[in-house]
């Protein structure tokens, strides 16, 4: 039997009433599966002596001799009053503090010998220990006759994540007990080829050394066993449903830091190009950088697989067999005649595989990936699809409406605007045409997947900032694709076509993620910025010294130049009850500056020359598009604002970002506010200013920004400082809730298992 299917009930162990299950249950342990699941997080290595002269000389402080007990001493008075006893190994002398256990003066008296395991500190002058395990080994004798014996509980120690009522020993005993009872038929999860090739232990073997370790060595053999069983099922998985929504794996490696994608030429790129995108690369007054024409050729040759089967058919000209009549087909690519497709119930067409573009496309801020996915967009849109673009604000659902009009209606493509915020009559007009197929791209938030929005073939969700969206909201678009392919097409027979989905995100995804939780999709990277960018040139400063961020903002705008002001806050009302990312301070206790308040000091008292604006998510949404037209066309020096300005906004003049208590900012926030500047060919400059009681986080994250506008790097730092489910939008939804993995340690163990997995699958 597998580990996993072991769901008997932990309540049939001995000693665990109902009492100790509900002290199980607050881990999470129901089972003898979670039971022998539930790895210890640390051990505590006792199998090497350490007296007391060998511990204060290495400054170890961690004590593990034999003693002889030598005095008894008592401080304080009434409830207070204390027992300290005095030990003795003979090569030093340590003080045994007894805090609330007066107990200890009999059951260790006087000239005792005993096994002492401590935790020690110099303090008063005296080495001291207050944490502190004593086993009597003699009521009495020489010390000198039990120096040579070995110092009983000389072994590892598992030490494990507990609950108030549990203890490591109960743990442990109760974990025993079930080795014990169900581990004679385990079976393992690993092939025999891998755990032989591998050097692995059996299943049985690494869950009792992992637990019941002889040596730390054991313990490491065990975890990394089961570890590398862990990440080999978790990339079988990947591949598996790889294979089965694109019909091929993905690249075994994934690297997202170095440039490894193909590159095309400028006639090979726009030879392969359908009707509107060399439509709109003629339109263009640039020429695309090389990864970006990388990418648009890889995504279309993803995209023309989805269409394998309608293409092929779409190229059989005349009459039939059975003497059917022609079929007209017309694409973006061509016009031909076809013959009637068969009936779903033809095995010919339900056998034929139909496969599904799935990318997560990254770079940084600024490198041209909404004008990527317009080419995606246009791709399927020839092939006669819709395609729906959903970004996390409204904001920035404008900003990519207004871009795709622009750039979009010139080539022939029918663009609609969806939020929540669509008045009733324009939005049931709006819809119906969406139904109706009136509509070839449609952009906007979340209401993009409300029940009461329908397409008439939804062929490919962009999924833009992708980390702000939580993992059922990305399914839940992709459901509005499968549905409309069922309904309206009449030989549709799922699973017919799975909708492609593109997925954006400008803070680069960190290697180990683009391996686990991306890691069944196709990652494209745009590496390249655009021609006449320079890097932002980022400044850190304490609070105190804004006038010299201020002084330098000025010299800017005197220039022609433009800037932007971010605080954390709207107005002094802004929930001041809870602790933010950057203090250990309430801010109730402390003062949080405010966009409104703020907007008011710069505009009367720094900037009175200059034109100043205020924009935050209270002000209604026409006044926020206003405003942001006024500061791109320089109406507006300077924009002072809350995060909403975080994406979707570019104003090539504007060359100063100020953030505000700035350690009170995530890292990818941060990331992305600074790419608000640096977007022209001028130098651009970005200033932080942090609080004085910045916590070590926040001067990590302050440093990383001070250090590099590498996004690739940031994007890892994040990671190391957030976790992957923050960055992922999956913390809620258990896919990285590995049970011992754990992605920045185990890069390696990773990459060795998706090797192994992707090998296993091919085979099958």
């Amino acid at each position: 039997m597998h580990l996993s299917e072991l769901n008997n009930s932990i309540s049939t162990l001995p000693g665990i009433g109902s009492a100790k299950q509900a002290l199980f249950a607050r881990l999470n342990i129901f089972t003898i599966s979670d039971l022998l699941q539930f790895y210890p997080r640390d051990y505590e290595d006792r199998t090497q002596k350490s007296t007391v002269a060998q511990s204060m000389q290495n400054q170890t402080g961690k004590v593990h001799t034999i003693v002889q007990i030598v005095g008894h001493e008592w401080f304080g008075y009434g409830k207070m009053k204390t027992l300290k006893m005095i030990a003795s190994d003979g090569t030093g002398i340590v003080e045994l503090v007894a805090f609330n256990r007066p107990f200890m003066e009999k059951t260790h008296s006087v000239g005792q010998i005993a096994a002492l395991t401590a935790k020690c500190e110099i303090k008063y002058g005296k080495y001291q220990s207050t944490s502190f395990e004593l086993e009597k080994i003699a009521d009495g004798g020489e010390l000198s006759a039990f120096t040579g014996i070995e110092v009983p509980n000389s072994k590892v120690f598992p030490i494990y994540p507990l609950t108030e009522g549990l203890t490591n020993k109960i743990l442990s005993k109760t974990i025993q007990a079930a080795f014990k009872q169900f581990s004679l038929g385990l079976e393992n999860d690993l092939p025999p080829q891998i755990i032989e090739k591998r050097h692995l232990l059996s299943k049985k073997e690494a869950i009792r050394q992992i637990h019941f370790p002889k040596t730390l060595s054991e313990a490491i053999g065990a975890r990394n066993t089961l570890v590398f069983e862990e990440l080999f099922l978790f990339q079988k998985t990947l591949a598996e449903r790889a294979i089965a929504h694109r019909g091929k794996l993905p690249r075994i490696e994934v690297d997202t830091t170095e440039d490894t994608q193909k590159q095309v030429s400028e006639e090979e790129f726009a030879k392969n190009l359908s009707t509107r995108q060399k439509n709109l690369l003629a339109r263009l007054p640039y020429k695309l950088t090389p990864d970006q024409m990388s990418v648009i050729a890889l995504m279309n040759e993803d995209i023309d697989r989805n269409y394998g089967f309608f293409r092929k058919e779409c190229r059989r000209e005349g009459v039939g067999s059975d003497g059917e009549a022609d079929k007209t087909c017309e694409t973006g690519f061509e016009r031909v005649s076809v013959k009637a497709m068969p009936e779903p119930t033809s095995p010919s067409h339900s056998s034929l595989p139909h496969y599904s573009m799935r990318t997560l496309l990254q770079g940084d801020v600024g490198s041209g990936k909404t004008l990527v996915s317009f080419f995606a967009a246009l791709r399927v849109i020839d092939y006669g699809g819709q395609v729906a673009l959903m970004a996390p604000t409204e904001l920035l659902a404008r900003q990519h409406a207004e871009n795709a009009a622009r750039q979009l209606e010139a080539v022939s493509v029918s663009v609609a605007y969806l939020t929540g915020n669509i008045k009733t009559k324009g939005r049931d007009n709006l819809l119906s045409a969406l139904k109706k197929g009136d509509i070839n791209l449609v952009i906007g938030t979340h209401a993009l997947f409300s029940k009461n929005v329908q397409y008439h073939d939804l062929a490919l969700a962009i999924i833009d900032e992708q980390h702000r969206f939580g993992v059922m909201q990305r399914s839940a678009i992709l459901d509005k694709g499968r549905t409309s392919v069922v309904a309206t097409d009449k030989y549709a027979q799922p699973p017919f076509r799975e909708p492609n989905l593109l997925m954006m995100s400008a803070t680069p995804i960190p290697q180990t993620l683009a391996l686990t939780v991306f890691g069944d999709l196709d990652v494209r990277t745009i590496h390249t910025m655009p021609q006449g960018r320079k890097p932002v040139v980022t400044y850190l400063s304490k609070a105190g010294n804004e006038r010299n961020a201020y002084e330098a903002v000025r010299k800017e705008l005197a220039a022609g130049h433009q800037a932007y002001f971010v605080y954390p806050a709207i107005d002094a009302s802004t929930s001041l009850s809870t602790l933010d990312e950057g203090t250990s301070t309430p801010l109730s206790a402390r003062s949080l500056k405010s966009a409104e308040e703020m907007f008011t000091f710069l505009q009367t008292q720094v900037y009175p020359n200059y034109k100043c604006a205020l924009i935050h998510s209270k002000i209604d949404e026409e006044t926020q598009n206003q405003i942001l037209q006024d500061f791109r066309e320089n109406k507006i020096q300077v924009l002072v604002a809350t995060t909403v300005v975080e994406v979707g906004v570019d104003v090539p003049n504007a060359t100063c970002m100020v953030i505000e208590q700035a350690d009170r900012f995530g890292l990818a926030a941060l990331h992305q506010l600074r790419g608000r500047v640096g977007r022209g060919s001028s130098q651009s400059y970005c200033f932080l200013i942090y609080r004085s009681n910045i916590t070590e986080n926040g001067i990590a994250r302050m440093k990383a920004l001070r250090q590099t506008t590498d996004g690739f790097k940031i994007a890892e730092e994040d990671l190391r400082l957030r976790g992957p489910g923050e960055i992922t939008g999956t913390a809620q939804s258990g896919d990285l809730e590995f049970k011992i993995a754990n992605l920045a340690r185990d890069e390696k163990i990773m990459k060795e298992a998706r090797i192994e997995a992707f090998s296993c699958v091919r085979t099958i």
